[in-house]
């Protein structure tokens, strides 16, 4: 395939997917096409966000202008890598699109698809090793492929143009990511299908209001999914109204082949149900504020006149307080957090905490068997690329002011890069917590109150799966503390019903959700977000233990208490001593801890994941949506360190059978003690909706801690200064920046 001379897609745009559609500009013309198009007054719709592609490498553009108070302006075109992890730049992934052009494997057909384009990282040994000044490890670039209906795995060594296929591929089941070409490039299908234009006009949905998502259709084992790859079509009314989710044609279901592009089969049984009118639905600020001003509080903002406490050198080596890592954005994860690393204040010394972390996978089954409902069981991650839904941050409502931004470059399907602006934030929190406080009371006479404010730095990135948004932080506290937190937001996937009013419902029938509207259902659904953490306290070689807090009964006359806790500690030598489902009367506490590495009373150093609220999945394990998604079985994993093991679903995630998952990786039953190691943590939600999850849902968020635990010989924020009256500055009614 020739390099092409210009750009012929990817406008980055808010458009109709399960996922953040990019469009392109083979889509056909046909005025019939259905695709939520994006109004002409979003300023992502514009050319502006295009990447010129051309014989020359380096033409990537300017971020569209903003207010310089909210964002850094970047290029792209003539960035290199300073570091071994990194992204791929510009002028790499235009060399990889070269090379696999070129490459027998792929000249010798017509069409294939580059589902995915990424670093592959060098070995975790040789990145411990470098030092700033040395010379960069081989650049590499992993890919996955479809060729011919096949998935590929191949590495791209970017200094002597090898091309390695690797043969997993033909073991394992399953498909790469979908590419957003390919989840574009089915909603035309089924307009090609007469009797799926007739079911629409009878429903009395006009072609102009169309609206319609590619959903992933899982896998079930039967006759129809073998050797196909399969997608399945829906289809909304976005008549009055831009929430066009609230207005489903229910029952509609077209099965599409999307290699063939052909539909295969068309279920229609929701023809009694009427479409939902919309009526207030309409979310918008503009439409909101027609009906009067809602202002609840006085604007708020933190102000930093001195200009944040941050740096981001390079592009990717942030560093803050005594916290420093490496950061990027990932097409499939979102964000990667890497060689963390916290400053210990008696020595001044950088110790590691964490070698890598991520969301390695997604989860979320809706609880409706019925036939326009039972596969909608997404992992957004493996079928979609979490990081390709990222939107761009909106300033000073996602992030506030002082906050800086970071750019995705990622690859579209032939191997042309692309920018997804503004992914990820980085800035500085403060919410008038509390770090540390003690005041003597008036029974000692002494006269003391110390207090310590609490200011964290925070890294976001908002992903928009269609109708469901999830905010996703890495927050780092001073005291030594990390909290990965989750946030839950945007749309309810709803199901149309005919009734209007809950004394229509037969008691008898079940509704697999809430009424939260006339002729809208909202139905029961699980979130599960499963994370990767290569923690490496104080060096690579750790252990895993787990401390039981179990309740000791005293001796006859050792003491008036007849009872007390008592902590027993069990250190796991294989993994599946470290397969943890947590019990609230079963307490205990879960360290990462470094046996060679002691503190000088003798303890040794460690962290601790500390749970939050989080919610386990019920269904069965022989599900097929289970079974895939067998990572959720536990909440906490443990398993020693394999490069090739990062996506808790498998490699191929998309129709996969459950093959190549977390659960089976650690069923291995590996060594664990004193090995590098990888701890794996799934936070999770029960979702029942409500009626103030509508039109659109007010945020819900959990999280979990990686605590330090005898990792510090004493508290580490001890000699954090209070604030004074004069440090602070007195805010005026103007931009501080």
């Amino acid at each position: 395939m020739e390099s092409r001379k210009s750009l012929q897609f990817l406008v980055l745009s808010i458009c109709v997917t399960l996922v953040l559609v990019v469009t392109w500009v083979h889509l056909p013309s046909s005025p019939n096409k259905v695709f939520l198009d994006c109004t002409l007054s979003s300023a992502w719709c514009s050319s502006k966000n295009r990447i010129q592609s051309s014989t020359k490498p380096n033409n990537l553009i300017k971020k569209p202008q903003q207010s310089s108070s909210t964002t850094q302006h970047q290029q792209h075109d003539s960035d290199v890598p300073h570091h071994p992890l990194d992204p791929l730049t510009v002028q790499e992934f235009n060399k990889v699109h070269a090379i696999l052009a070129a490459h027998p494997f792929f000249e010798s057909v017509s069409k294939y698809t580059l589902n995915t384009v990424s670093l592959e990282e060098p070995d975790k040994e040789l990145v411990i090793k470098w030092k700033r000044g040395d010379p960069l490890p081989a650049r590499k670039a992993s890919v996955t492929a479809m060729v011919k209906g096949k998935s590929h795995f191949l590495t791209v060594d970017l200094n002597t143009d090898e091309v390695s296929i690797d043969e997993k591929s033909s073991v394992v089941s399953g498909y790469p990511t979908m590419a957003m070409e390919e989840m574009v490039g089915v909603l035309d299908v089924p307009l090609k299908s007469i009797e799926f234009n007739r079911t629409i006009s009878q429903r009395g949905v006009n072609m102009g209001d169309l609206a319609c998502l590619p959903i992933s259709s899982g896998w079930y084992d039967l006759p129809v999914e073998e050797n196909r790859r399969l997608i399945k079509v829906q289809c909304y009314s976005k008549k009055d109204t831009v929430n066009f989710y609230m207005k489903p044609i229910e029952g509609l279901t077209v099965l599409v082949d999307m290699d063939k592009k052909e539909v295969v089969s068309i279920s229609d049984n929701g023809r009694d149900i009427p479409i939902a009118n919309g009526i207030n639905t309409d979310y918008r600020y503009s439409v909101q504020k027609l009906n009067g001003d809602f202002r609840l509080f006085n604007p708020i903002s933190l102000e930093q006149p001195k200009g944040p406490s941050f740096t981001v050198e390079d592009g990717h080596l942030v560093k803050w307080a005594n916290w420093e890592f490496h950061l990027k954005a990932d097409a499939r994860a979102g964000i990667i957090i890497s060689q963390v690393k916290v400053r210990d204040p008696e020595t001044s010394e950088l110790r590691s905490v964490m070698y890598k972390g991520f969301t390695s996978e997604l989860f979320v089954p809706y609880m409706d068997p019925t036939e326009a409902w039972y596969f909608k069981t997404y992992m957004d991650a493996g079928e979609y690329g979490f990081g390709l839904q990222a939107m761009p941050l909106d300033p000073l409502n996602d992030c506030p002011r002082n906050a800086y931004y970071m750019d995705g470059v990622f690859a579209a399907a032939d191997g042309t890069p692309y920018l997804q602006p503004n992914m990820i934030c980085v800035f500085e929190s403060y919410a008038g917590d509390i770090a540390w406080r003690h005041s003597e009371c008036p029974i000692t006479d002494l006269q003391v109150t110390e207090v310590r404010p609490k200011v964290n730095l925070v890294v976001r990135m908002a992903a928009a799966v269609a109708n469901y948004d999830y905010i996703i932080d890495w927050e780092f506290q001073t005291d030594g503390l990390i909290r990965a937190k989750v946030g839950l937001s945007g749309i309810l996937m709803v199901k149309g019903t005919t009734y209007d009013h809950m004394n229509q419902v037969p008691s008898q029938e079940y509704l697999y959700g809430t009424l939260l509207s006339e002729n809208i259902i909202g139905v029961i659904h699980d979130h599960f977000i499963t994370y990767y953490l290569d923690l490496d306290v104080d060096g690579s070689d750790n252990s895993f233990m787990k401390i039981n807090i179990k309740k000791q009964e005293t001796l006859p006359g050792e003491s008036p208490r007849k009872s007390y806790l008592k902590a027993v500690k069990n250190v796991a030598k294989t993994e599946k001593d470290a397969q943890i489902k947590l019990k609230l009367y079963d307490p205990s506490e879960f360290h990462m801890i470094n046996p060679s590495k002691k503190t000088r009373v003798g303890n040794p150093v460690g962290y601790k994941v500390v749970p939050s609220g989080t919610a386990a999945s019920l269904l069965d394990p022989e599900d097929p949506p289970q079974k895939r998604a067998a990572f959720t079985n536990n909440q906490i994993w443990v398993t020693p360190y394999n490069k090739s093991e990062q996506w808790a679903g498998g490699l191929f995630v998309y129709q996969s059978e459950g093959d190549d998952t977390l659960q089976v990786w650690s069923n291995r039953d590996r060594p664990i003690e004193n090995k590098d190691i990888v701890l794996w943590y799934t936070l999770g939600f029960h979702h029942i909706p409500c009626q103030e999850d509508y039109p659109i849902m007010p945020t819900v968020s959990s999280s979990f801690d990686l605590k330090p635990v005898n990792f510090f010989e004493r508290n580490p924020i001890l000699k954090l200064p209070p604030n004074f009256k004069d440090d602070l500055p007195v805010c005026k009614a103007h931009d501080s920046s």
